[in-house]
């Protein structure tokens, strides 16, 4: 292994740990809780290797975001990949989203409360894991949209309302525990099945 090979492998290792630290951290006591400094005494590197990396907590926002987004997309295939006919996958994809968000708040925010500097709905700006993301969304949906519906535009739709029904639940807003049930109303009556 070259010299410019073993720093580019620690390089990336010591990325991995500033993102896996500022999720930890903000799972932990909350964004706010994220500090460049406080990062740099956890990792034990100083606040200039840390820049090195990311200019600030934006891009360390945005790096937790491109990581949840690609979980988020995996959990929603696996979960629609077990279930049998279009109804079964469309609950299962509901049910998987509301329990990503419930069980990753911090990420879910850098998802979609914070600003990490992603552009979103762009063609050429969007990043690969949040047009895969919705695209886990749009594989299920499209197969339930409707005569002459749009898929794309169900899909945001569908999207939407999980995404009110995961805020409002995180806030306090709605009754946990109803999860699943919310999750069939919601197919039952956006879905054509």
């Amino acid at each position: 292994m070259s010299v410019q090979e073993r720093k580019e492998r620690e390089r990336a290792v010591r990325e991995r740990l500033i993102v896996a630290t500022a999720r930890e951290l903000a799972e932990q006591q909350g964004w706010d809780a994220v500090t460049t400094r406080r990062l740099a005494e956890r990792i034990e590197y100083s606040q200039p290797v840390l820049y090195s990396h990311f200019r600030g907590k934006r891009e360390i926002i945005g790096a937790v975001a491109l990581e949840g987004a690609t979980e988020m997309a995996a959990a929603l295939r696996a979960a629609t990949s077990a279930a049998d006919g279009p109804r079964a996958r469309v609950t299962a994809l509901a049910r998987a989203y509301l329990v990503f968000a419930e069980r990753n708040p911090a990420v879910y925010d850098a998802m979609f409360q914070l600003d990490g500097g992603l552009a979103f709905a762009d063609e050429v700006e969007t990043p690969e894991p949040l047009k895969n993301a919705f695209a886990a969304l749009l594989e299920t949906l499209r197969e339930v949209a409707g005569e002459g519906v749009h898929p794309g535009l169900f899909t945001e739709v569908f999207w939407a309302a999980l995404h009110g029904l995961a805020t409002l639940i995180r806030a306090g807003r709605l009754p946990t525990g109803d999860a699943e049930r919310r999750a069939e109303l919601l197919v039952a009556r956006l879905a054509v099945v």
